[in-house]
């Protein structure tokens, strides 16, 4: 009982510092990204973003925007500049889930990359942070 309210306790001190976070976890091998991502309001008032770059052999082959907040974005590619996900290069469409009476979640197919990407607002968000569950996977996933 003791380690489960020193991780609480932990939780709620990063979650109040404004710490923004991204957790992996897998529950499938073949998937390429998943965990929990956090995005939270920092001094300045924005929210806070993650890249993921995916490179392959040394191959960049495309990267993941998560946040600011309920923004996403995947570009094919990957550069150092940041880009605007409003741009036509983001391949998900729409980038902004929409919060629907406190629920929120997006599942996006990128045939062009052989992707699907998954969203979902988790329990415990608050305004200064959001919590998302996140899975990046192959669209057609092979046996190893």
């Amino acid at each position: 009982m003791t380690w489960l309210l020193t991780g609480v306790f932990a939780a709620t001190i990063a979650a109040a510092a404004g710490v923004s976070q991204f957790t992996s976890f897998s529950h499938d091998p073949r998937n390429i990204l998943e965990g929990h991502w956090q995005s939270c309001r920092e001094a300045d008032g924005r929210y806070a973003e993650r890249v993921y770059d995916h490179v392959v052999n040394g191959v960049a082959k495309f990267e993941v925007h998560m946040g600011p907040r309920r923004e996403f974005a995947i570009f094919k590619g990957v550069q150092d500049e940041h880009r605007d996900h409003a741009s036509p290069d983001n391949l998900l469409k729409p980038y902004v889930v929409t919060l629907e009476a406190g629920r929120a979640k997006r599942r996006w197919d990128i045939p062009s990359l052989n992707l699907s990407f998954s969203v979902t607002l988790a329990g415990g968000s608050r305004t200064d942070c959001e919590s998302w569950f996140i899975t990046l996977e192959p669209l057609e996933k092979t046996s190893n």
